[in-house]
């Protein structure tokens, strides 16, 4: 027996690199899980659910208060971060025009992905998370809004309880781990809601939820230039813009040939969260 733990415990890394996740499995969620769940990870799931065994779900809300470099008042330049997330399931198309555009303009930005969009796209995921101008962070295993509670929004498959919150973050972030050498420091669930005991277990498992303070609006089916106009009148020091680049035929590139030169204009630069939020 001890040698059959040992050796599970061992696959660990290929079992987060290479299980297959579907997206909406039919009857219990937690049967896509079954194969990640090795004895090790059970124990660190059971040792974080009792330290917050106690603990209450607090507000549920998308705005998120995190610490950011634009409170240094000793700063002298303008900085925007735009980042973008990759839901999954049916949804897990990759908009390469618009990772092209930022190429081309050398833009940096921050990449939230979800496991189900890297099964879907390995290749293009290791290219993207090898390339310096982009930060690789953690949209959950399965793209599940994270509630304590069970609560969800716009219909947007949600946890159930706590341990489904641990499952969505840890997984997602060992996933992205194995994968890429560096593990995630920032966390958004998906529709960017989360309640505050969510938001504790995430900084217990070392991330830090993300929000956003400007949504371009590009899930709501908005025309570039509507994104465009969004984007410029939330635009000041420090801000975080939220995006996709899953869904190719919505015009997220068109909407930053847009708005990009006016920014630039107004002299703002860009930066990854990495680099503009205070650890």
């Amino acid at each position: 027996m001890a040698r059959k733990a040992a050796f599970l415990i061992a696959l660990v890394p290929a079992l987060l690199a290479a299980a297959p996740l579907a997206a909406r499995p039919r009857g219990d969620e937690r049967n896509a899980l079954v194969s990640y769940y090795t004895p090790d990870y059970l124990a660190f799931k059971k040792r974080i659910m009792a330290e917050f065994a106690r603990a209450k779900a607090g507000r549920f809300s998308e705005f998120v208060r995190y610490r950011r470099k634009d409170e240094d008042k000793s700063l002298d330049q303008k900085v925007i971060a735009l980042t973008f997330d990759a839901c999954g399931g049916r949804h897990s198309g990759y908009n390469a025009a618009l990772i092209d555009y930022l190429r081309k303009e050398k833009i940096p930005a921050t990449l939230f992905v979800t496991g189900i969009w890297i099964e879907k796209n390995r290749g293009t995921f290791e290219k993207l998370s090898k390339d310096p101008l982009f930060e690789i962070e953690n949209h959950g295993l399965m793209h599940r809004l994270c509630s304590t509670e069970g609560r969800t929004k716009y219909g947007v498959h949600g946890t159930r309880d706590l341990g489904d919150v641990v499952d969505e973050m840890e997984l997602g972030a060992r996933k992205i781990a194995n994968l890429t050498g560096r593990r995630p420091v920032f966390f958004r669930s998906a529709t960017a809601y989360t309640d505050d005991l969510s938001r504790k277990v995430a900084a217990r498992l070392g991330m830090e939820v993300v929000s956003y303070d400007i949504l371009a609006g590009d899930a709501m089916r908005l025309s570039a230039r509507k994104m465009s106009r969004n984007i410029l009148a939330g635009a000041r020091h420090g801000a975080v813009v939220i995006m996709h680049f899953n869904h190719p035929e919505w015009p997220e590139k068109q909407a930053l040939e847009l708005a990009v030169p006016e920014l630039r204009r107004r002299g703002y630069n860009f930066a990854k969260l990495e680099d503009f939020t205070v650890k």
